[in-house]
């Protein structure tokens, strides 16, 4: 066994398709860090998840576990509900589901509006973000990218609504397997070009229809106005752009913070630029710190 006498918790950011775990030190700091393939999606069955905990900690302390994300879905190691918005750190805490002496897992966050709204990993960012830049707490609004990027309203250190959207995926899927994807490269060999990406923002600023401007992506290359290896970045900033109008139609909020991978953190904060918002707070995984914190509301 490894020994570490300052470890105190046993963190777990248990996603889809990857596990990622921390060994968190008494203020929080973190002491080591490991990640898996084994994601939430590639595993079924208490055994399955018991095999591919005890694999990712071997040698670690007995320690408290705390764990966020789809491993708390009906598809994951056991089904933790969903806290309703709004909701703090101490909503969230008080409805972790405990697995056994050691291990509890965190809820996901549900938005019941006219048109239900979930998530699951992304609140326990949130609440990292909140303790990181406490000034974010009192209003504001964090936008965390990715496969399905999620826009949060925070007031009063509370999360009171959020909505998703699929860009990362719709993207995936128009790169990959639509009639757009025969003039693109097959592979991402080539560097990213910003300027085809802040003209599918600026596309997507003039208000025309998606699926009709999604279309011009394959014109663009047809009429040789894009280079094939230019496309992909114009499709992103198209989709990306459509997001962010959406999103800013009722007016910018006061603070805005950008939380996730730095690459795709840089590219909404590029196209943001071209709404008017300048270099918003960008914050890397904010989920040790969101577990640490809640960790402490759960006295662990």
């Amino acid at each position: 066994m490894v020994t570490n006498p300052q470890a105190r918790l046993i963190a777990l950011d248990w996603g889809s398709t990857r596990l990622r775990a921390f060994l968190l030190g008494g203020d929080g700091e973190v002491l080591a860090t490991r990640q898996s393939e084994h994601g939430a999606s590639t595993l079924s069955g208490d055994a399955a998840f018991a095999q591919a905990f005890t694999a990712i900690t071997q040698g670690w302390p007995a320690l408290p576990v705390l764990a966020c994300g789809m491993v708390g879905s009906q598809h994951g190691w056991r089904e933790a509900p969903y806290a309703p918005c709004p909701a703090d750190a101490a909503a969230l805490a008080r409805q972790a589901l405990r697995l056994d002496e050691r291990i509890r897992i965190l809820p996901g966050l549900m938005h019941d509006a006219a048109q239900p709204d979930v998530m699951r990993g992304e609140e326990t960012q949130i609440v990292g973000a909140l303790a990181l830049h406490p000034e974010l707490a009192e209003q504001s609004c964090l936008v965390l990218p990715g496969t399905h990027s999620k826009w949060a309203r925070v007031e009063a250190g509370r999360v009171t609504g959020f909505a998703t959207h699929m860009t990362g995926e719709l993207y995936a899927l128009l790169r990959q397997h639509s009639v757009l994807a025969r003039l693109m490269p097959a592979d991402a060999a080539s560097p990213p070009s910003s300027q085809a990406f802040l003209a599918g923002v600026e596309a997507a600023r003039a208000d025309g229809a998606l699926s009709h401007q999604l279309f011009a992506v394959r014109t663009l290359g047809l009429f040789k106005r894009l280079p094939p290896e230019q496309l992909p970045d114009y499709l992103s900033g198209l989709l990306i752009g459509h997001e962010i109008a959406h999103e800013l139609a009722a007016g910018a909020p006061a603070r805005l913070a950008l939380v996730g991978d730095p690459a795709l953190c840089a590219r909404y904060g590029l196209a943001l630029g071209r709404f008017g918002i300048a270099a918003p707070l960008q914050l890397d995984n904010t989920a040790p710190a969101g577990l640490w914190r809640l960790a402490q509301t759960l006295g662990l």
